[in-house]
């Protein structure tokens, strides 16, 4: 199948985009976006790794180019749309990088269909949903429902990126607060409900696919959790970004990049 492509899959009654970038021989590489964003997000990485991996990207279902479907879904329908995009595509093994939401899939996937994985890498992401961190996504639904996503875009902002990112890149923090404000209420609110279902803490220690954390160290109280994950997960390796916050891929794209294609290199299948 043709790289630099955009693709239309129809999963469980809701369309969505995919995109496939990169090298059409090399071994699979999948991105996964953070809620509140699109397979953009990814576009560094994609220019950087593209020579040497065959790409796959996609929107979250009621992101970007993708439908949303009905708002009552949990992690498990997150898991087994990105297991039928891999279908689709005849994916039968990849390294899989996902940020916030994305890596939430990726610990699932993990655990659902770990024969589909070479490598794991988790940014920015947690494996559970306590209480207070449910209620923050009520009343963030709350808002979206009302007000539709206008409202949330500058908060959300803040806790991406630290006020140095903001003050010295303007223009893409615009950027991606344009990619908060285009998705879909429906969409936010159906992904805020599957990450309240978070539930995969007591299971990590079954994970056995290579994994690497990363976290960007502004990005608090995530530091904390996410060293937590990386002892509980057999052999994983936690790097920590400094001057980043919760999108450390777009706001320190080199720090990034560095231990992230190390970790690919060691781990290609």
């Amino acid at each position: 199948m043709a790289t630099g492509s955009e693709h239309r899959i129809r999963i469980d009654g809701v369309e969505l985009r995919a995109r496939l970038d990169g090298a059409a021989s090399g071994p699979w590489l999948t991105f996964s976006n953070s809620l509140a964003s699109d397979l953009h997000l990814w576009d560094t990485q994609v220019a950087a790794l593209g020579g040497r991996f065959r790409i796959l990207r996609y929107d979250t279902r009621g992101h970007g180019g993708s439908e949303p479907g009905p708002e009552n879904i949990d992690m498990a329908r997150l898991v087994a749309d990105a297991l039928a995009l891999l279908d689709h595509f005849r994916i039968e093994r990849t390294h899989f990088v996902g940020i916030s939401l994305g890596g939430m899939t990726g610990i699932g996937l993990a655990l659902a269909a770990p024969q589909r994985l070479a490598t794991l890498t988790l940014v920015d992401c947690r494996a559970d949903a306590p209480e207070a961190f449910q209620r923050q996504w009520d009343e963030r639904c709350a808002t979206a429902r009302r007000h539709g996503m206008a409202p949330l875009v500058d908060g959300t902002l803040a806790r991406w990126f630290t006020p140095r990112f903001h003050e010295r890149q303007p223009e893409t923090v615009a950027r991606i607060g344009a990619m908060i404000r285009a998705t879909k209420p429906a969409g936010y609110i159906a992904c805020a409900n599957a990450i309240k279902s978070l539930a995969y803490k007591p299971r990590l220690g079954e994970i056995r696919t290579p994994t690497l954390l990363l976290c960007g160290r502004s990005d608090q109280p995530l530091p904390e959790a996410m060293r937590a994950m990386a002892q509980a997960i057999p052999g994983s390796r936690y790097v920590e970004i400094e001057d980043a916050a919760h999108i450390p891929n777009i706001e320190q794209p080199d720090a990034f990049l560095a231990p992230l294609d190390a970790f690919l290199a060691s781990g290609r299948h």
